[in-house]
C-alpha cells in the first residue's frame, strides 16, 4: 500500500502573511519529503473547533498563532508542562493512535535563538512589553536570567499580570512603568515583545555599550531599535531567529527526522522576507 500523503499547516486570523509556510516547506525540501505539504488556513476561535474535528489520518500537525494559542488547549488529548506553564500551545502534534498532543516551541525557540550567539546566562534582564510573548520571554528567562527581570509595561493589570507569570515561571520580577522604558536599554539583556513602532521612541536612548537585544519583530526589520542598537555595536537576536527555531522545533516533532536543516530554513526565510 502507497503512503498516504502527510499534511501540516499554520492556522491563526490574520494568517496571510504567516511565513511558517516557507520555513517548513524548506525544511522538507532539504529533508527529501517530497510527499509532504505545508499550508496555511485563515481560522479564528470560532471556527477552530470545527476545522480540528474535520482533520483526517493524513494530518501529521499543526502550528498555531494569534488568537488561537489558549483556544486549541481544551481540543487537545494532552500539554506538555512547557505549553502548559504558559498556557498556550503552538504545536500540535497528531500521534499514530489518534491523540492530539500540545507543545509550545516559541520558550525552548527563544534559549536556542540566544544560545546560538553564545548566550546562556545573564545576571539581570529586562522585559519591554506584557503581553502573550512577554510571558514566553519570561519562561525563557527562567533558564537563561540568574537574577531579576525588569517588566516595563503600561498601567496596574498589565503589572499585575506580569507579578503573576513571574511567581508561576520563578523569575523574580520587578516591576518599571513604561514611561521610564529607556532605562530598560541598560541591562545586560533586553527583550522587547511589544508590538511595531512600539519601541521606535527609544531609538536615541541606546546606551554607548549596550548588551544584548533580543526583538521578537521580523518585519519590518530591522527595528528602529534594532538598527540603533547594532550602530552602538550591541549584539541583536531578531524576530526571524526565533521564527526559524521554534519552527525547526515544530518539524522535528511533527516529521520524526532529527536534526532539521536550520541554515536551508533560515535562508528560504530571509528570502522570503527580502522579496517582500
Amino acid at each position: 500500500m502507497a503512503d498516504i500523503r502527510r499534511r501540516a499547516a499554520v492556522l491563526g486570523s490574520p494568517i496571510a502573511h504567516s511565513l511558517s509556510p516557507v520555513l517548513h516547506r524548506a525544511a522538507y525540501a532539504e529533508l527529501g519529503l517530497d510527499d509532504w505539504s505545508y499550508d496555511r488556513f485563515e481560522v479564528d476561535e470560532a471556527a477552530l473547533p470545527g476545522f480540528v474535528a474535520g482533520l483526517d489520518a493524513s494530518w501529521a500537525g499543526l502550528s498555531l498563532t494569534m488568537p488561537l494559542k489558549r483556544a486549541i488547549i481544551p481540543l487537545l488529548d494532552e500539554i506538555s508542562a512547557t505549553a502548559a506553564s504558559v498556557e498556550a500551545v503552538n504545536t500540535v502534534v497528531f500521534t499514530e493512535d489518534g491523540r492530539r498532543v500540545g507543545d509550545n516551541t516559541d520558550i525552548p525557540g527563544m534559549i536556542a535563538a540566544l544560545r546560538e550567539r553564545g548566550i546562556d546566562k545573564v545576571d539581570s534582564a529586562a522585559v519591554l512589553g506584557a503581553g502573550a510573548t512577554a510571558s514566553s520571554a519570561l519562561a525563557a528567562l527562567a533558564a537563561v536570567c540568574a537574577g531579576p527581570v525588569t517588566a516595563y509595561v503600561r498601567g496596574p493589570e498589565r503589572a499585575d499580570e506580569m507579578r503573576a507569570w513571574g511567581e508561576r515561571l520563578g523569575v523574580d520580577v520587578l516591576i518599571a512603568d513604561w514611561a521610564d522604558a529607556a532605562a530598560a536599554l541598560g541591562a545586560p539583556l533586553v527583550i522587547a515583545t511589544t508590538p511595531a513602532g512600539a519601541t521606535d521612541a527609544l531609538a536615541g536612548s541606546v546606551p554607548g555599550t549596550p548588551g544584548i537585544l533580543f526583538d521578537v519583530l521580523y518585519e519590518p526589520w530591522p527595528t528602529a531599535l534594532a538598527a540603533a542598537w547594532s550602530a552602538r555595536g550591541g549584539a541583536v537576536v531578531g524576530g526571524l531567529d526565533l521564527l526559524v527555531h521554534q519552527a525547526l522545533l515544530q518539524v522535528e516533532q511533527m516529521t520524526g527526522r532529527v536534526p532539521a536543516p536550520l541554515a536551508a530554513m533560515r535562508q528560504a526565510g530571509e528570502a522570503a522576507l527580502a522579496a517582500r
